[in-house]
């Protein structure tokens, strides 16, 4: 009758199953935080813009360590200024600039 005995009640054995799914949880969220373009240790400058074309559109600038973010208004901005040139893309994605002049 060895099957009425039953070794398989010890609670310590179920407080290790738990603590390697919390390792692997804690593993997979290391490696998403790392990937995350505006993690503050990447080098890299990263610019992410949420929501683009809409009016609750945010735009984050990591330059450096720096994070700045913009948020769009219903303000249109002005200022003060000059039509400078006309800006042409070509169909491989480069970008001319011709500026206007005198015809000089």
């Amino acid at each position: 009758m060895r099957f009425l005995e039953q070794d398989d009640d010890d609670p310590l054995l179920s407080t290790v199953n738990l603590i390697d799914v919390f390792l692997v949880v804690i593993g997979v969220l290391m490696i998403v935080i790392v990937q995350n373009p505006l993690n503050p240790y990447m080098q890299k400058d990263v610019i992410v813009i949420e929501s683009p074309g809409t009016e609750q559109m945010k735009m984050t600038i990591k330059k450096g360590k720096e994070i700045t973010q913009y948020e769009s208004g219903q303000a249109i901005g002005e200022g003060e200024g000059e039509k400078a040139g006309i800006t042409y893309r070509l169909n491989d994605g480069r970008m001319i600039y011709i500026p206007e002049g005198d015809g000089e």
